[in-house]
């Protein structure tokens, strides 16, 4: 098989695409860390008990046994809520870091042979963070993840044909029962053990299939990911100690018949808020048995549809790039070293502007989940802009369907005038501002030759 230059297998070690991956494993390890020690003082009974800790206005009230032990580890335990905010910043860089390396990877090609198997453990890391991030605000039994609870009995209940019975099999015969909270930390606890095996899994892969070793000797490796570490650590703590996040005893312990006021989730959740508000109550009724689809759309079909799409990208193009591939522009068939040149070419990352297509489908998914985000704030929105929340609604309903579509034709025409641009520049030169008289009198601006060095260099998803 015929190998590529060094300088086209190679990458700068300080390339910045390449940190979202590091930020990722090591906001996970200060989520394990931070959520051993949670374990020790943490209890998801959901008997009742008499609060009797410091908080004076809380004193006295029947609360459950798991907010209990979250006010004590909160308010009484030396450090405590330090950890405690610190894991939940922890869960929060991590998604968003998982997000974005799966957005580096798409836009430069990285999903592609042999590195489909690293593309697939990072979606399904995604979707396992954003539901341990779920289960793990259910844990406090406060007023906020009270509300949660509500939803997700309504999503589970929307499910056709074993909706019923999942929700008696999570909540038993009550709303919320006595169930729900030892449910989730079991899952919670089973998430977070998976998602470890995921990412040594994906660190044996990174091994066998990365070319960092083209750059940089270990010793500059390892110093390189012990200053990520240092800076991801670091950061989480000054979130941790200096941002407040899930005050739970200004929310109080959960009520069924209660719900907080200006309650939001997580970042990671708003486009499912959005995508709640801003869907028609629409019903199908089959005989007896009525779907909901004003709630199994927006937050089963669409995550669904979104996670799918991601996992089976890299097949389908492989599938597309196969029937194209095999002929070459005279529509002559390929021969097979052809063919092998152009798989071992994959080794090389794409430019996003080199692919306008595809960089215009991840721009029309970021635009249609960034409206589906603000939606999640229509009412808000009405109010600052002095608006009805029906028109903010109505709105939203016609930009999630039409601001994709601009997204993807704005985005390609971008792509193709970058390349039109770098053709011009190579056939032509580039210019330098310098005027030069010709022997017969005529001006001239004097144009260098394209260096190649210019360009961006190609780099590989080592990381």
């Amino acid at each position: 098989m015929h190998s590529l230059p060094v300088r086209r297998r190679s990458f700068q070690l300080s390339h910045w695409s390449f940190m979202f991956a590091e930020i990722a494993v090591w906001s996970f390890v200060v989520l394990a860390v931070t959520g051993a020690v949670l374990m020790v003082f943490y209890d998801p009974g959901m008997s009742q008990v008499a609060y009797d800790g410091s908080y004076g206005p809380l004193r006295g009230l029947l609360v459950s046994r798991a907010f209990d032990s979250t006010m004590h580890l909160s308010l009484e335990v030396r450090g405590g809520l330090l950890i405690r905010q610190v894991h939940h910043w922890a869960a929060l860089v991590f998604v968003a870091a998982v997000v974005l390396q799966l957005l580096r990877m798409f836009l430069t090609g990285a999903f592609r042979r042999p590195r489909t198997r690293q593309w697939l453990i990072w979606v399904t890391l995604l979707a396992l963070g954003m539901a341990a991030g779920e289960t793990g605000n259910a844990l406090p039994d406060d007023m906020l993840s009270g509300g949660s609870l509500w939803l997700i009995s309504s999503v589970v209940q929307s499910i056709p044909l074993v909706g019923t019975w999942a929700l008696s099999l999570l909540f038993g015969p009550d709303f919320p029962g006595d169930r729900i909270i030892p449910v989730f930390y079991g899952g919670h606890l089973l998430i977070a053990v998976v998602m470890a095996g995921l990412l040594i899994a994906r660190e044996l892969l990174v091994r066998r299939h990365g070319h960092s070793r083209f750059v940089a000797s270990l010793p500059a490796r390892r110093s390189a990911r012990t200053l990520m570490a240092s800076a991801t650590v670091g950061m989480l703590i000054i979130l941790g100690f200096g941002f407040q996040i899930a005050p739970i005893w200004l929310y109080g312990p959960a009520k069924p018949t209660l719900s907080s006021a200006g309650s939001v989730p997580d970042w990671y959740m708003g486009f499912l808020d959005g995508a709640l508000r801003i869907m028609p109550g629409w019903e199908l009724t089959l005989g007896d048995y009525t779907l909901s689809l004003a709630v199994l759309v927006p937050t089963l079909v669409i995550p669904g549809v979104f996670f799918t799409a991601l996992a089976a990208y890299p097949t389908a193009e492989r599938f597309l790039r196969s029937r194209r591939g095999r002929r070459d522009a005279q529509g002559r068939p390929k021969t097979t070293s052809r063919l092998a040149r152009e798989r071992h070419a994959h080794d090389v990352l794409d430019r996003p502007r080199e692919t306008p297509v595809k960089t215009g489908i991840a721009v029309a998914g970021v635009t249609f989940y960034g409206l589906l985000w603000a939606a999640a704030a229509n009412d808000h929105l009405a109010h600052q802009f002095h608006l009805t929340v029906e028109s903010v609604t109505v709105f939203f309903r016609f930009a999630v369907v039409i601001g994709p579509v601009i997204a993807f034709a704005v985005t390609r025409w971008i792509c193709l005038a970058l390349q039109q641009a770098e053709h011009h520049v190579a056939e032509h030169g580039v210019e330098t501002g310098i005027i030069t008289r010709s022997p017969d009198g005529g001006f001239h601006e004097r144009l260098a030759p394209a260096r190649e060095d210019r360009r961006e260099p190609a780099i590989t998803s080592g990381r």
